[in-house]
């Protein structure tokens, strides 16, 4: 099961990911993307995502298209090895622009977290 919690912290909103985003299991993400409030940017954190199919990387691509629609930056964050290869051999790495998590840190104090599924 995938799980989502969004946290707003400003303009920006950072989605943290757990579980795997495969077939069967995106339709929580993708809801929770096409209701997002008016922001800049969307940031998915990956660092507890275990595994992306072929249909988790067409959601990541449609979500990409949807946010840059509505004029919002879409980046990938914690990217780790395994998934990062996978974005690699696909040469989805030129596409999505990935960050590590350290460039992203602010006071926790500031986040408005929000759990969407539990």
């Amino acid at each position: 099961m995938l799980n989502v919690q969004r946290k707003n912290l400003g303009t920006v909103s950072l989605l943290n990911l757990d579980g795997k985003l495969v077939i069967g299991e995106t339709d929580l993400l993708r809801d929770v993307v096409q209701t997002l409030p008016s922001t800049t940017s969307v940031t998915l954190d990956l660092a507890n995502v275990t595994l992306v199919d072929a249909h988790g990387l067409g959601v990541l691509l449609h979500l990409r298209e949807e946010a840059e629609a509505r004029d919002m930056r879409f980046e990938l964050m914690n990217v780790g090895y395994h998934l990062r290869e996978v974005f690699r051999m696909t040469h989805l790495d030129a596409v999505f622009h990935m960050r590590a998590g350290v460039e992203f840190l602010r006071p926790a104090a500031t986040a408005d977290r929000t759990p969407v599924a539990a």
